[in-house]
């Protein structure tokens, strides 16, 4: 199971989660904070936590 937290106090809405995720798991619009809109399509590659300049993403994996 897969979970993907965005903190919203730190999250600049700059979209480059968005960008970078080539499997469309947010949902964004301009000055808005980004959605997980589709969590079935999370591989849990963690690219968008890796790229996240304000460190507002965590991807948590539960392998149970």
């Amino acid at each position: 199971m897969k979970k993907i937290k965005i903190n919203e106090n730190w999250c600049k809405k700059c979209g480059i989660c968005a960008a970078y995720c080539k499997f469309s798991v947010f949902g964004y619009e301009k000055d808005s904070v980004p959605a997980v809109a589709h969590i079935e399509n999370c591989t849990a590659c963690r690219l968008c936590e890796s790229r996240c300049p304000d460190f507002a993403i965590t991807v948590e994996v539960n392998e149970e």
